[in-house]
């Protein structure tokens, strides 16, 4: 049978020419796809040699990191032991200071708990009760006379809502009938004696009475008249300024270099710092006061915010970092003497001794007597 013989119906014609299309498109995809796959098996390669490289990187990184590891932490080890070793022994790097004298019962603002605040009774009572320290602050009147006062607006001493630098000492006005004592909230001070005093009359009152002066502002007249006083009255070493602020502390010691230094409150901050940080043994300390609140009388009688639970803060903080026998007792031999202010509770008093506090200041000097006095009878 010849094929040009072979003739095909109209409908088997289209069923053939239907079916050799299908295969012809199968075949065609299956030579489009091919050019995929070889991308695909070549994209496979080179994600394997990325692989591949990565590990040798990795492998060097971790090698640093052993090599780093294996110099610094027998370099942070050894430093740790010599830090404890010094603050154990801080006299090997540092010659003990003799301090020029030891206050252990400490009278703030002359102790304001039995009579009026900073006048010449309550210094007088403070005395009679041997106290060590008279604890005061100044201010400076118009006139340039230096004052002792706690603050420069007499509002609250005077019911007077005058500065003390806008009047002169002669204007001065008396002190109220009873103040309310600032860290024993609703108990009240009453004297005779209503007179604002200079520091001058102080001095010449108690000529070897050791005092601490705070100055609360930077008046820089005010300081070289304090510091002029104590030089005129012989006292450099019995002297000490005191401030909270850095830069007061500066113009003070400048003003007087020969009067002892106490911490402010950002040198305080460091000294702790320093102190757990291990670095304290090569530091120098030229204060010779650290004059600290007891933590403890924090949200009780002192209270340093208006918000309640920032003081339940401050009091957990500052207790844990320094209500601490190892702090006071390195402080100590380096020559620095802690003194807690303001207790004036017998607890507070145990407490403050109890960690190797030097002294303690307080409102009640009578209260502080009777308790050093029956402790060292014990």
């Amino acid at each position: 049978m010849h094929l040009r013989s072979i003739q095909l119906s109209p409908a088997a014609w289209r069923w053939a020419s239907s079916r050799l299309s299908k295969s012809q498109g199968r075949g065609g995809d299956q030579w489009r796809n091919q050019p995929t796959l070889a991308r695909q098996s070549q994209g496979g390669t080179v994600h394997r040699r990325q692989l591949s490289r990565r590990q040798p990187d990795r492998s060097r990184e971790a090698a640093a990191m052993s090599s780093v590891l294996y110099y610094a932490l027998p370099a942070l080890g050894s430093y740790a032991l010599l830090s404890i070793f010094l603050l154990r022994r801080p006299r090997l790097l540092h010659p003990p200071r003799a301090p020029a004298f030891c206050p252990r019962l400490g009278a703030h603002r002359g102790g304001s708990g039995e009579r009026l605040e900073n006048t010449m009774e309550a210094m007088e009572n403070a005395m009679a009760q041997r106290s060590d320290l008279l604890e005061l602050d100044c201010q400076l009147t118009r006139d340039g006379v230096v004052v002792v006062s706690h603050d420069e607006n007499l509002s609250r001493q005077s019911g007077v809502n005058r500065d003390v630098s806008s009047l002169a000492f002669e204007e001065l006005p008396l002190y109220k009938e009873e103040l309310e004592v600032y860290f024993s909230p609703g108990h009240f001070a009453h004297g005779s004696d209503r007179r604002m005093v200079r520091l001058e009359d102080i001095f010449q009152r108690f000529p070897r009475v050791p005092v601490s002066v705070e100055v609360k502002e930077e008046n820089e007249q005010l300081i070289h008249k304090i510091g002029s006083l104590v030089r005129h009255f012989d006292r450099n070493e019995i002297t000490i300024w005191a401030s909270e602020k850095s830069s007061i502390m500066k113009k003070c010691k400048a003003a007087n270099p020969d009067m002892p230094l106490s911490f402010t409150r950002w040198r305080t901050i460091r000294l702790l710092l320093l102190y757990y940080l291990g670095l304290l043994p090569f530091v120098p300390i030229p204060e010779k006061f650290l004059l600290c609140f007891l933590p403890t009388i924090i949200n009780r009688t002192y209270f340093p915010f208006s918000c309640s639970a920032l003081n339940r803060l401050s009091a957990t903080v500052t207790k844990w970092l320094i209500m601490r026998k190892s702090l006071i007792q390195y402080l100590e031999q380096r020559g620095v003497q802690v003194v807690f202010w303001c207790l004036n509770e017998e607890a507070d008093f145990e407490a403050a001794y109890s960690l190797g506090a030097t002294g303690v200041m307080t409102d009640y000097p009578t209260a502080l007597r009777r308790y050093l006095d029956s402790h060292r009878a014990a």
